[in-house]
């Protein structure tokens, strides 16, 4: 174990991950040390014979695990975007250890008497350490404390089982991403795609051994022009086929496993006292309970529908008109909207790429950033990473002090999942004895450069960059002493709020006149370009809102009761979206063997978050626009209310301590013009 590079000095700046010295081998042995480690912390704190209290009990269970949590971190972190095979495989072994290990404490009844101790105690404690016991309280009952050794013996099997479901899930969804290819050898099949599209298809068939042809993907950047911008319908519809079976009914099909996934969800819910596994996972969020959210979802339901209606009946004919088709399929609704943007609009995204070169938008988002809240980005060189595409920075704050790092990874490959998402290697907070500095990284699947063309984005890839950079800076900007309680650890239902009210600087002037050039002329975006943009704004909201909550309603119909009989779960899904459906039902095609947020993510029960937030988001960012974009005091307000404070306050309390009031809950209605 000596030379395990987990357990060796790190040599690297900030105590940054040093990716360069680990091996896929490593990790099994290192994590089987670092459960060793904290079980004997563990024991300590339950031999100590003084009387619990915060120091010898809380902080103790806080600061146990810390070697756990790192290797841990990085192995999963890794997972998702930079593994094989083989390195997926460990989750096999991994994930029943840690269940088992966490069983163990949650389930053992002389910690869970300590905690108490500390919970019903009269120590004096500031805000902070008595969120902190709260929670710790909470999350013992929550994970069984209070159950009968049957029914705890039950539960470790349910976590033992669940522990590994997830992961074999997200295997086989990227496995069935990576094995669709599609080759086109006539170009005349491309017709309508733009040259860049074309030439990133071209090199991906080079790259595949094929010198003459075209290839396209499954990835976002390879799949999405193809459905946006391409004349050939056979095209399209064998993408969008392709796309929307994967996993389901095929070799890497997902349908036992949502199925079991979802069963074994509902027993523990069960076994804990609750009705469903939404209950259970509600009852710490915003929302509360799973009314809740079916009634907001349900509002916004019967305000889009009818909207979602009439857009799509202009689809359907300017879709009549151009190419006499009787009726539209899922293929044809992204390639005509376009058209028909482009028609009330007189605006083409692909317009806009050219004043999104990659590097310019990354600078966009930091001098957005610092125009807010003073900090500043340094590109490094010297912090180890995980593939030659990451990119790291350093982040000071104004007054020069050191913040974190940033780790930015853009690019598709096959050794990542797709989409988009933020992530840590490192919480703020607490670690070694000493508060230390986060360790944060954004990872997406961008179109990447060609061998003539810079990567240029689409509107809403820089949407989703600025997204993710929301959710950085809720992790770079965490002050708090705990990491359980640090930034963006808050309630899910909340923590889209950082993220998604950084997409709203994209399409302001004073934000795009800071960054958007062209990348061939160094002009600034034309501010007519800007005006189409912003009439264009509210295009299709309707179907927008429809589609989210198809995710949302789905969701909560696999969550909300017990769904164990369920065996046909194409004919379950269908009847859950047959009152949301625009255009007709594609055979053989799903949605939950590839509905990655919830089955192998966080946001089971939580997909609404999505639409939460945005209430949230709408209604904080109109205070931006009465105070100005970029005003200071407005600024300071939210990094100093939301984005500092983590979960050691409500966040209905945080926001209300920003905003001056609750939120409007018709905000994103009014924005999105539906209301």
């Amino acid at each position: 174990m000596n030379k395990n590079p987990f357990f060796e000095k790190w040599e690297t700046p900030y105590g940054s991950i040093p990716f360069d010295k680990i091996k896929t081998e490593d990790y099994l042995p290192a994590i089987d040390k670092a459960l060793a480690i904290a079980r004997e912390n563990i024991q300590k704190v339950k031999n100590d014979q003084s009387t619990p209290n915060f120091d010898n009990t809380i902080l103790a269970l806080e600061t146990s695990q810390e070697e756990l949590q790192e290797i841990t971190g990085v192995y999963y972190n890794l997972m998702s975007c930079e593994s094989d095979n083989e390195f997926k495989e460990l989750a096999n072994v991994i994930s029943p250890k840690l269940a088992e290990f966490g069983s163990e404490i949650s389930l053992d009844e002389t910690l869970f008497e300590k905690v108490k101790a500390v919970y019903e105690g009269t120590e004096d404690l500031n805000p902070e350490q008595r969120r902190l016991v709260d929670i710790n309280y909470k999350s013992f009952i929550r994970n069984g404390a209070l159950l009968d050794q049957s029914k705890k013996t039950r539960l470790k099997d349910l976590d033992q089982e669940l522990s590994v479901l997830s992961p074999q899930y997200s295997k086989n969804l990227l496995n069935a991403t990576n094995a669709f290819q599609e080759v086109i050898t006539d170009e005349n099949e491309l017709i309508g795609l733009p040259e860049t599209v074309k030439q990133a298809a071209k090199e991906l068939a080079v790259k595949k051994g094929i010198e003459n042809g075209w290839m396209f993907s499954l990835q976002a950047p390879s799949y999405i022009p193809v459905l946006t911008y391409s004349k050939n319908r056979a095209l399209r519809e064998k993408l969008s086929r392709a796309y929307s079976s994967k996993a389901f009914k095929d070799e890497y099909d997902n349908s036992d496993l949502v199925k079991k996934i979802v069963t074994l969800r509902h027993e523990r819910a069960e076994l804990l006292g609750f009705k469903s596994h939404a209950d259970y996972v509600l009852e710490q969020r915003m929302a509360q309970n799973p009314k809740t959210v079916h009634d907001f979802l349900e509002e916004i339901y019967q305000v889009a529908l009818p909207a979602a209606q009439k857009e799509i009946e202009e689809i359907k004919a300017i879709a009549k008109r151009l190419d006499n088709i009787e009726e539209i399929q899922s293929w044809d609704t992204a390639y005509y909207s376009e058209i028909l943007k482009k028609e009330k609009y007189d605006f083409n995204e692909e317009e806009l790429k050219p004043y999104f070169k990659m590097e310019n938008a990354i600078e966009g988002l930091f001098i957005v950033a610092n125009k807010l809240y003073g900090i500043k980005f340094k590109q490094v060189h010297n912090i180890p990473v995980y593939h030659p595409d990451v990119t790291t920075y350093e982040v000071h704050d104004e007054d020069d002090s050191f913040l974190g790092i940033l780790y930015s990874d853009l690019f598709p490959r096959e050794t990542k999942r797709d989409g988009a998402w933020m992530t840590s290697f490192r919480s703020q907070g607490l670690y070694k004895g000493k508060v230390e500095r986060p360790l944060i990284s954004i990872v997406a699947n961008l179109t990447p450069s060609t061998a003539d063309t810079p990567s240029l984005l689409r509107l809403n890839e820089v949407q989703t960059l600025f997204h993710e950079f929301g959710h950085a800076l809720h992790g770079l900007l965490s002050s708090c002493v705990y990491p359980a309680l640090a930034s963006p650890n808050v309630y899910w239902d909340f923590v889209e709020l950082p993220s998604q009210i950084m997409e709203n600087w994209v399409t302001e002037e004073d934000a795009l006149s800071l960054f958007a050039k062209h990348y061939q002329t160094g002009e600034i975006i034309p501010k007519e370009l800007i005006e189409k943009v912003k009439k264009a704004e509210k295009f299709n909201k309707g179907l927008f809102n429809i589609r989210q909550l198809i995710f949302g309603m789905l969701d909560m119909a696999w969550h909300d009761k017990d769904n164990r009989q369920v065996n046909d779960i194409e004919a379950f899904e269908d009847e859950v979206i047959e009152r949301l459906r625009l255009v007709p039902k594609v055979q053989g095609t799903l949605t939950s063997t590839t509905f990655s947020h919830v089955f192998s993510g966080g946001y089971a029960s939580g997909y609404y978050s999505y639409k939460w937030a945005e209430v949230l988001d709408a209604d904080a960012f109109e205070k931006f626009i009465e105070d100005g974009i970029f005003n200071k005091h407005t600024a300071h307000s939210f990094r100093e209310n939301i984005l500092s404070k983590g979960n050691t306050e409500h966040p209905m309390d945080l926001y209300v301590r920003f905003r001056g009031r609750k939120p409007d809950p018709n905000a994103s209605l009014k924005r999105d013009g539906l209301k």
